[in-house]
C-alpha cells in the first residue's frame, strides 16, 4: 500500500499517473486505517498472511506497508525467531502504522523507497507487498529489487486490484464524483489503484525482472460497511481521491461524498452495505 513513489509517474491503461496520486499526508493515514481497511484491505491481509507464513520464513521484508494491515495480520504467524523488516517510502503512512502495532522486537521498521532498497543481497525469504505495485514508477525495477534481496528458493507474495468495474464501490464513488466535475472528472481511483489488472502485463514485467515462476490467482471478496456514508467516506476523504476533489473546488468535498453516498445507497441498499471486490494475488520465484 505504497501511495507515495518516487521518480517520474508512467502510464497506466492510457491514463498519467498525477502527483496528488501519491500523497497520503495529514488526516489521510488515520481515515484510511480506520475507514478503508476494515473497507477493503483486510481479507487481503489476512490471505496473504497466510501464504507468506506457510512458507516458513526466517526473514521477511514488507514494502509499500502502508499503515500496516499486513504487518499485523502477518507478525502473530511467523517463527519467534523471525526477522520481519516492515517499510514504505511513505513517512507519514509508516509513522501511523508504528501507532497500532504492540511492540514486537521481531519487528524492524524502516523508512525505504522499494526501487531502491538499502539492504544486501538475498536477505530475505519472502518480500511481500500488497497492493502498493500499481503506484510504483518502473514495476519492472521494483521487480528485479525485490528479486535482489530474496535468498535462492525465495518468493515474491503481492497483490494488485483488479479492474474498477469489477470493485463495486469504488466504481460506484468514481461516477457519482464524475458527475460533479463533467469537464474534468477525477480519476484516481480507476487510474492508479484499479490501473494495473491485466494479467498478461504482470507476467510479462515479471518476466522481464527475472521471475521464471510465476502464479496468479484472482480473488473475489466482499466489502462490507455498516452504511453507504461510511463507504463514500473511505474513498472520498480517506484516499487521494480527495486531493483531486480539493484541487478542483475544496468547498465540494461534502457534495461529493454525498453524492457517492447516494450512489451507493441506490445499487446496494440502506443500511449496512456490501459490494464485490476483486484482485489478483501473485506470488512469484526463480
Amino acid at each position: 500500500m505504497e501511495w507515495v513513489v518516487r521518480g517520474a509517474a508512467q502510464s497506466f491503461q492510457g491514463d498519467l499517473m498525477a502527483e496528488s496520486d501519491k500523497v497520503f499526508a495529514g488526516s489521510i493515514p488515520k481515515l484510511y486505517d480506520t475507514l478503508m481497511v476494515p473497507l477493503i484491505f483486510e481479507a487481503y491481509a489476512a490471505n496473504m498472511a497466510e501464504l507468506v507464513a506457510a512458507f516458513s520464513p526466517g526473514a521477511v521484508l514488507e514494502t509499500a506497508a502502508g499503515s500496516g494491515a499486513v504487518t499485523r495480520a502477518l507478525a502473530p504467524k511467523l517463527k519467534p525467531d523471525a526477522h520481519y523488516v516492515v517499510t514504505d517510502l511513505n513517512l507519514p503512512m509508516l509513522d501511523y502504522a508504528t501507532t497500532r502495532q504492540g511492540f514486537d522486537g521481531r519487528i524492524e521498521w524502516r523508512q525505504a523507497d522499494a526501487l531502491a532498497l538499502s539492504f544486501e543481497d538475498a536477505s530475505f525469504d519472502v518480500v511481500c507487498c500488497q497492493f502498493g505495485a500499481m503506484f510504483f514508477p518502473n514495476r519492472v525495477a521494483g521487480y528485479a529489487e525485490a528479486r535482489r534481496v530474496l535468498r535462492p528458493g525465495g518468493r515474491f507474495v503481492f497483490s494488485v486490484w483488479d479492474c474498477i468495474e469489477e470493485n463495486a464501490f469504488a466504481d460506484d464513488v468514481t461516477n457519482a464524483v464524475a458527475a460533479i466535475f463533467p469537464h474534468d472528472p477525477p480519476r484516481f481511483l480507476a487510474r492508479t489503484p484499479h490501473g494495473y489488472h491485466d494479467v498478461a502485463l504482470i507476467r510479462e514485467e515479471l518476466r522481464h525482472a527475472g521471475f521464471a515462476d510465476i502464479r496468479i490467482e484472482t480473488r473475489e471478496e466482499v466489502s462490507r460497511s455498516p452504511s453507504a456514508r461510511a463507504a463514500a467516506t473511505a474513498y472520498c476523504q480517506g484516499t487521494p481521491l480527495r486531493n483531486e476533489i480539493e484541487a478542483r473546488d475544496a468547498s465540494l468535498l461534502q457534495i461529493a461524498t454525498d453524492r457517492a453516498s447516494q450512489a451507493i445507497a441506490s445499487r446496494h441498499g440502506e443500511g449496512p452495505v456490501a459490494g464485490k471486490i476483486q484482485a489478483h494475488v501473485i506470488v512469484a520465484a526463480g
